[in-house]
């Protein structure tokens, strides 16, 4: 059956951002090869929005299972952004992490996850907070193991709040126009801080500041996609083929790198004058450029390839 719909899915014209996390999975992998774990017959539903008088999903809001990329066997897990916003609650950070676990006893090629999240569900937030503390350790565990875990990243719902942390622990992470990466959203940076510190209204601002391209440049991000699956596909077994060792001299590497930026950009008010500071010709022409305009870009900028980010 699956293998049936994945038959009638171009992934060279289906969009990664207006794609359902099924259809993500069902395109991004080798064609029948997918097989899910707790599948929605099983009925495994939140157990806590009935309390709110919400609507339930009968996969939680994420697909989790096995697959072949490129003959190569993967575990795979994709959020549906469409409910809830792919936010994490009990149900589903525990599909998460149980994924995660297996990998350990399935050894498989690698683990891809599919980011498509506004973080923790407020009405699951106790639960949700633990799901994303335990998927990171799981991560980590994963990864001294050898595997490596890929974040992919370019849905309607960005990749926010728990979904940013646990994007950051991933061994690599490839993002397209689409695809945001930040901790505090828009609207929370603007409750807290008010308008005059991050206008969420602003989208130019938004996408400037946590959009796909930025992150790329500065090396948040390790590939940037056109917006179809068929370049995440490639984006996806190319990081899947160079992910870095997960030992100290990283980490070590990695903070190093983080306390550079802070002294390099930290006083830079808008992305535009990190870029300028990358040594990007024209910043402003950034937010406009196509994909291969801005690959030209990137690969000018010294700061966008290294194995910390």
């Amino acid at each position: 059956m699956a293998g049936d719909r994945a038959a009638s899915i171009d992934p060279d014209a289906l969009s990664w951002y207006e794609a359902t996390a099924r259809q993500r999975v069902l395109a991004l992998t080798d064609p029948g090869s997918f097989r899910e774990f707790l599948p929605p017959t099983e009925r495994r539903m939140s157990p806590h929005l009935p309390l709110f008088d919400l609507p339930r999903a009968f996969d939680d809001g994420i697909v989790v299972g096995r697959a072949r990329l490129d003959g190569e066997p993967v575990l795979i897990a994709a959020q549906e952004g469409r409910f809830m916003g792919g936010a994490f609650g009990e149900v589903h950070g525990g599909k998460l992490v149980g994924l995660l676990r297996a990998a350990l006893a399935l050894k498989p090629k690698a683990v891809l996850i599919l980011f498509d999240t506004g973080g923790v569900r407020l009405q699951e937030a106790n639960a949700g907070e633990t799901a994303i503390a335990e998927a990171m350790r799981a991560i980590v565990d994963v990864r001294v193991a050898g595997i490596p875990v890929i974040g992919l990243i370019g849905g309607r719902a960005g990749c926010y709040g728990g979904g940013g942390l646990i994007a950051g622990t991933c061994s690599r992470l490839a993002v397209s126009e689409g695809g945001r990466i930040s901790v505090s959203g828009p609207e929370v940076i603007e409750t807290n801080k008010g308008a005059e510190e991050f206008d969420s209204r602003d989208r130019a601002l938004v996408w400037r500041t946590m959009g796909g391209k930025h992150r790329r440049l500065i090396g948040g991000a390790d590939a940037f996609c056109a917006d179809t699956v068929s370049a995440f596909r490639k984006a996806a077994r190319d990081l899947v083929g160079r992910a870095p060792a997960f030992d100290l001299d990283t980490l070590e590497a990695e903070q190093a790198r983080l306390e550079a930026r802070i002294d390099r950009f930290g006083d830079c008010r808008d992305a535009t004058d990190v870029w300028a500071r990358l040594g990007v010709n024209d910043p402003e022409s950034v937010p406009a450029m196509d994909t291969d305009a801005f690959a030209e870009t990137v690969a000018r900028s010294p700061e966008a390839d290294h194995d910390a980010r």
